[in-house]
């Protein structure tokens, strides 16, 4: 599972074997979450979150859309096309 970056020490993820549509998994202290990238314009969107507080979500979701192109390459590098 590659680690495609990192928000304030939490891993942002892309599994290899992952389905469509493109989309991060962010993990870290015991927690985690997936958004949809909605490639290539964003924003990110909260699919599913498993123990992050709403103020941690907002604040993973406001980086990934400063990572936005990175994420989307990455997906790309990947998947294909998202």
């Amino acid at each position: 599972m590659p680690t495609v970056d990192r928000v304030d020490g939490l891993r942002v993820v892309i599994y290899p074997n992952d389905h469509r549509p493109a989309h991060v998994h962010v993990i870290g202290n015991g927690c985690e979450a997936v958004f949809n990238l909605n490639c290539p314009k964003g924003p990110p969107e909260l699919r599913e979150n498993y123990g992050f507080s709403q103020a941690e979500v907002s604040r993973i979701q406001t980086a990934l859309g400063k990572r936005l192109a990175h994420l989307c390459a990455e997906w790309s590098k990947i998947h294909g096309s998202p």
